[in-house]
């Protein structure tokens, strides 16, 4: 069996990919437990050290990479650069960090010495999507490799030439054989994968759905995972916002890979006597977008991943249009492509409200006041991050006790930081990545008791 990787743009084939053997499979697998047994002996100064290599490697080769990110899943190539930089950043965050991160923690006890050492656990399996195709694996494998495991990549279907291209940056960086792997599988296989006794832990990226059927077979075989599902930020802005730079924030927070993130701004809860305005200056912003070859620096908005994904938008936008919702702006199809669109007099019950939009889409929701806002954000089975706009700083910070989210970001869009943790609460999952708390989540907290 084989993959096919096809652009989105001119619907020509990237590459084929050959999915493994079960023999194939099992080998790798079998690799990694014993590519376990020696890194795990490596010294944090040398795997800090090479995790700083892997982040030179992304910069030294910035162009071929962001050009496959392009090629594979349409990303404008200005982002799919800004992304590679962004990997490069966390390979040097925890190359810097790590060590700190790892050290003994002297705990006060009956003892005469207590502490809490970190141990590496073994191998963490990788499930990853096509939206930040290098992004999201990296910010899982620095820290998780520099804690001394090793790493198996399950990517999506579509982007497997970047997965393949990943694995190089380990290699050219200096990596053992065998502590990262690139798995060509299929969704059949991932059950033998998590079975398997090299395997310690899972962490995924994906849809609630998928999320939901790996933790059912890892929970079967008493597995660690960390997920980070579905989103639907609201974007609230105050009264007493500055309007131009919110709409800004806006843009970006919604049109940022076409639309195509889990922590994109995608319900704009404005308190009434700013809604016009803001509703004028946005839709204004929007039309400015440039749509066209992604390849082309001065593309803003270039096509989705697959054209089920525009359809899927598609479908949300006219159901919304028939429920009440009127159209602003856009609300086009043609094939991967679809039309920047902003929707007007969204209410709770209709669908790009209730469902997680993936794409360039915009519901714009009139709140009575800022109770009202913080209720209608909080009517949402997600729970990843909320922005709030304001110049009322203080006041903000003590609302904050008001969202239930993992992020709560103030006067910026939310997005994800290698010095912060980041995860969500309710249907876009749990545990966290990034920070120290990243790096905690795969390793074996272990208490040493001397009397």
């Amino acid at each position: 069996m084989k993959f096919k990787s096809i652009n989105p743009y001119n619907n020509k084939e990237v590459g084929q990919y050959t999915v493994l053997t079960k023999t194939e499979l099992n080998y790798k697998l079998d690799k990694s437990l014993s590519a376990f047994t020696s890194w795990r002996k490596v010294p944090i100064s040398e795997r800090c050290q090479l995790i700083k290599r892997a982040g030179q490697v992304l910069r030294d080769n910035i162009e071929e990479y962001a050009q496959m990110i392009t090629m594979e899943m349409g990303k404008p190539i200005v982002e799919s650069r800004s992304e590679i930089s962004k990997c490069a950043w966390v390979c040097d965050y925890y190359g810097d960090n790590a060590d700190a991160f790892l050290a003994n923690e002297i705990r006060d006890s009956d003892a005469s010495k207590s502490f809490v050492r970190h141990d590496p656990i073994g191998a963490v399996l990788a499930i990853m999507p096509w939206n930040f195709p290098f992004w999201q694996v990296f910010r899982y494998a620095a820290p998780t490799l520099t804690a001394g495991n090793v790493g198996l990549l399950k990517h999506a279907s579509n982007v497997l030439g970047c997965g393949g291209l990943i694995e190089e940056v380990f290699t050219k960086a200096g990596f053992p054989a065998d502590v990262f792997q690139n798995l060509i599988i299929t969704h059949q296989d991932i059950e033998t994968i998590i079975s398997h006794d090299s395997v310690k832990a899972v962490t995924l990226t994906g849809s609630e759905k998928a999320g939901s059927a790996v933790a059912e077979i890892a929970g079967r075989y008493l597995k660690k995972t960390v997920l980070e599902l579905g989103g639907s930020n609201a974007f609230i802005v105050w009264e007493d916002a500055d309007i131009d730079k919110s709409v800004q924030i806006a843009l970006t927070a919604r049109m940022l890979n076409c639309g195509q993130s889990c922590i994109a701004a995608k319900r704009f809860i404005l308190v009434e006597g700013i809604y016009e305005e803001f509703v004028q200056k946005f839709t204004e912003a929007v039309k400015r977008l440039k749509t066209g070859d992604p390849m082309d620096d001065n593309t803003t908005a270039g096509p989705l991943a697959r054209v089920d994904l525009a359809e899927q938008l598609d479908k949300q936008v006219k159901n919304s249009i028939k429920q009440g919702a009127k159209l602003m702006l856009g609300g086009s199809q043609n094939g991967c492509f679809y039309e920047p669109t902003v929707l007007i007099d969204v209410i709770p019950g209709m669908d790009v409200f209730d469902q997680e939009t993936f794409g360039p889409l915009a519901a714009m929701i009139k709140a009575k006041d800022i109770t009202h806002a913080f209720e209608l954000s909080e009517n949402s089975q997600y729970g990843l991050g909320v922005t709030v706009c304001t110049r009322n700083i203080d006041k903000a910070i003590a609302l904050a006790n008001e969202v239930s989210d993992g992020a709560y970001f103030i006067n910026e869009l939310v997005k994800s930081d290698p010095r912060l943790p980041f995860g969500g609460t309710k249907r876009s999952g749990y545990g966290r990545e990034l920070g120290k708390d990243g790096m905690m989540e795969f390793v074996n907290r272990k208490t040493v008791y001397v009397k």
